[in-house]
């Protein structure tokens, strides 16, 4: 029972990061019918956002190891430190939750330069044309993140503080073994907080309907004199900050390399297609569905009895799916039936 447990917030957890992706994947192409294959590199570049906050706090010089009193011995102690003390390493310590006041508008400015600079010269053109160029500006991102950080992954601890495990067995009475990380933990929860405030905006404000209302019917809205094309560029920069805030939470779970983006986009995009092109919660559901799938066929006893099922669980429930639901879980009648 401990086993099912853990793999299950395992594959909530992973689920949360798919759900997400996925989540910004179907909130351009419902609003903008833009294809997105460059919304995995945004992930990308947020995970580096954390690495690269990381690397400034923890920008150092040489001085002398006050420990050892026989020779001149330097350790290397960051400035942060020198200058500020406890306060600076407490920063130091906090690298990847304060990383989010430069992830946020990095990202903002990255979504709107995308958006201006490239995708808007796509609307009209065809779901193939689309997915080939972000498919090329993907790989473009990714190699100048592998020529300025490297092909290796970057560790990016998560502070001290929430570096164990929670006791879950005690909370739920089954005992002091049945643990799981903190940040694991924290990286859900936050992501169920931004997914639902994705959905509360989308549906309790203004804004929101009125995208809303564009996504059902541009022209109509058009005609109401409302500039629904700025309210679609502002959409896809949040989308935007949602992947990259979710690629800066990520960062301590999975150390980011240069293709961490391209890992996660292949599935989120399969997830958008079970969930339904177009549909937000039809994403979301087919994210945390499919992440807890494919963490339950990781299992041993699974994989004895059905060896590498956890390699192609995802892409058969798609099969399955596509076959008996063309247009996906929940899906909207019309969408991609070109």
């Amino acid at each position: 029972m401990d086993a099912v447990l853990i793999q299950l917030l395992n594959g909530l957890d992973k689920g949360a990061a798919y759900a997400l992706i996925a989540l910004g994947l179907t909130l351009v192409f419902g609003t903008l019918g833009v294809v997105n294959f460059a919304h995995g590199a945004l992930f990308l570049i947020g995970a580096f956002c954390a690495v690269t906050f990381q690397k400034i706090v923890t920008i150092s010089k040489k001085v002398l190891d006050p420990n050892i009193t026989y020779f001149d011995a330097y350790i290397e102690q960051p400035y942060l430190e020198i200058w500020f003390g406890e306060t600076g390493l407490a920063v130091i310590d906090y690298a990847v939750p304060l990383s989010l006041f430069l992830a946020v508008p990095v990202m903002l400015l990255v979504g709107l330069a995308m958006e201006r600079g490239l995708i808007q010269f796509f609307y009209k053109r065809t779901h193939a044309e689309q997915i080939l160029v972000t498919f090329g500006l993907a790989i473009v991102l990714q190699e100048i993140i592998r020529h300025f950080f490297g092909a290796n992954p970057i560790p990016t601890p998560a502070p001290d503080i929430v570096s164990g495990s929670a006791p879950i067995g005690l909370w739920i009475g089954l005992g002091e073994s049945f643990v799981y990380p903190w940040w694991r933990l924290i990286y859900l929860s936050s992501s169920i907080v931004i997914i639902s405030s994705v959905f509360a905006f989308l549906n309790m404000t203004t804004f929101g309907m009125v995208v809303r209302a564009g996504m059902a019917n541009r022209q109509m809205v058009g005609f109401l004199g409302i500039n629904i094309e700025r309210k679609f560029t502002i959409i896809f920069a949040l989308a935007a900050v949602v992947a990259g805030v979710a690629g800066v939470m990520y960062a301590p779970i999975l150390p980011p390399d240069y293709h961490l983006g391209m890992d996660f986009l292949v599935i989120s995009f399969v997830i958008v297609v079970v969930g339904g092109m177009g549909s937000l919660r039809g994403a979301v559901a087919a994210g945390f569905l499919l992440g807890v799938l494919q963490s339950l066929a990781a299992m041993t006893a699974v994989n004895a009895l059905l060896p590498g099922i956890s390699q192609i669980v995802i892409y058969l429930v798609a099969v399955i799916v596509l076959l008996t639901r063309p247009r996906g879980l929940m899906g909207r009648k019309g969408v991609m039936d070109e």
